[in-house]
């Protein structure tokens, strides 16, 4: 029988395992392109790029989302009942108390962004502060902790980042062979041949890669707020009840939008996914179940 602590164990051990194969991944893909160009001033030049873009999205990243999502903080006279909830959270999660913030919405969401746990915000839209019991918010509100605590909200930054380093990597790659690149194949060797064949073929399905990778991590990290919020409030039926009802809600959330949309508790446009491969979110069911799963010890 899964207990909240294996559960949670477990989820941080695949999640370090995917973020090592990201970085190898990005690595890799570097190596190939500064290979297939002869330069590898082409590798610093994006490092340095991605490393401003890191230190912007660092310090700022939380104001860029909450200004994109139109959220607006809540102050303790507006709702005392909320910030009673989330007070009493954070003392038992030994964490500070965030600023909330809330999205004029009647759609159901939530999610949290700051880069540490001094810097953190939790935001939550009207309708699901309307429309869940007092148990099933503070299981929401326990899981968006959850994800302050485990640093969740820096990581998601810095995936993005890498992928849209490798974005940015395979974009040079296409612009500079497209318009002539070296091809003085007279001085090409068998190594550079095979090394552009491979840059062709990876500036194009790489951002694919880099994507899917991202998705995966944002999947894993959902799982882990949820055991780890369940272990906060010591009663997982109040957020698997509270899941259930997101799940039920048919609207979207007019806030979001593709780049914000892993930031919350669930999927905030509703539809459909082709397959797993490109869902935002674990499949709501399977969340469920293993909160049902887990016994609290």
């Amino acid at each position: 029988m899964a207990t909240l602590y294996n559960q949670y164990d477990k989820n941080i051990r695949l999640t370090w395992v995917y973020i090592t194969m990201f970085l190898l991944f990005v690595i890799g893909v570097g190596y190939v392109f500064a290979g297939a160009m002869q330069s590898s001033m082409v590798l610093y030049i994006a490092v340095a790029f991605s490393t401003i873009t890191s230190f912007i999205s660092y310090w700022w990243s939380d104001k860029i989302v909450l200004s994109m999502s139109g959220a607006k903080e809540l102050t303790f006279a507006e709702n005392k009942e909320i910030y009673r909830l989330v007070e009493n959270l954070t003392i038992t999660a030994g964490l500070p108390l965030p600023k909330i913030y809330t999205i004029e919405d009647t759609a159901m969401n939530a999610f949290a962004t700051g880069r540490d746990p001094k810097h953190g915000v939790i935001c939550l839209t009207t309708g699901i502060i309307a429309r869940l019991e007092k148990n099933e918010l503070e299981g929401v509100i326990a899981h968006e902790l959850s994800h302050i605590g485990n640093r969740d909200t820096l990581l998601s930054t810095v995936v993005v980042i890498l992928v849209g380093f490798v974005a940015l990597l395979a974009d040079w790659f296409r612009h500079w062979a497209w318009f002539g690149g070296n091809r003085d194949s007279d001085s090409k060797n068998q190594l550079q041949v095979i090394l552009m064949i491979a840059a062709i073929i990876l500036s194009i399905l790489a951002p694919l890669f880099a994507m899917l990778i991202q998705l995966a991590i944002s999947r894993k990290r959902e799982f882990l707020a949820d055991a780890s919020g369940a272990l906060l409030t010591r009663y997982p039926e109040g957020l698997a009840s509270a899941l259930e009802k997101i799940s039920t809600d048919t609207e979207p959330l007019e806030a979001a939008n593709r780049a914000t949309a892993h930031l919350y508790i669930a999927n905030p446009f509703k539809g459909k996914n082709l397959t797993k491969l490109f869902m935002t979110h674990p499949p709501m069911e399977e969340r469920v179940a293993a909160l049902r799963g887990m016994e609290v010890k």
